[in-house]
């Protein structure tokens, strides 16, 4: 029986950083030992900065809240820089793990964040307001979260992709088509 089936999504707001920390899910695990069970928890978070930086992260207690605890913690230590194009994401890209794959492609300004499930909360915590998401294979919220970080984290941006080919923006874009970052 899972704990987290029927669930709300919390959504957090730190003040002193602005961080927006949101739970996607809390699973009950069970182990048997040679005096009946022992319970636990583990809690699947996001936290994001909301102008490009997000982390994601599990952890695994006794009892819910310092589950819950422990993976903000590790989230916040593990947050990591996606290049962004102005409210959107600068190119299509895919992510997997394990059976599921996400795919992320931008999305003209006022089209708003088409994303379901726990996509969607990775997608709002890095601030991305205008985005398509199309989660392909299997739901489950841990391996949907996995996939959309790993197309994060193949995010480059232009600049980037210019530094690595040792040319300047203008050789890339044109002269008339600098301003793009």
């Amino acid at each position: 029986m899972e704990a987290g089936k029927n669930k709300k999504e919390i959504t957090k707001t730190t003040e002193e950083n602005k961080l927006v920390e949101t739970v996607i899910n809390v699973r009950r695990v069970v182990k048997v030992i040679k005096g009946g069970r022992r319970f636990a928890f583990s809690a699947l978070v996001v936290a994001g900065d909301s102008a490009g930086r997000v982390g994601v992260a599990l952890g695994k207690s006794r009892d819910v809240s310092s589950a819950i605890a422990k993976a903000l913690k590790r989230a916040r230590k593990d947050m990591f820089e996606v290049p962004l194009y102005k409210t959107t994401v600068p190119f299509t890209v895919t992510g997997r793990h394990g059976a599921s794959k996400v795919l992320i492609r931008s999305a003209s300004k006022g089209t708003g964040v088409i994303a379901g499930g726990a996509v969607r909360s990775v997608i709002e915590a890095l601030g991305v307001k205008d985005v398509l998401t199309k989660s392909i294979g299997a739901g489950n919220p841990q391996n949907a979260v996995k996939a959309t970080i790993d197309a994060l984290k193949k995010m480059r941006s232009a600049s980037h992709i210019a530094s690595l080919r040792g040319k300047s923006l203008k050789e890339i874009f044109g002269e008339k088509n600098v301003n793009v970052a």
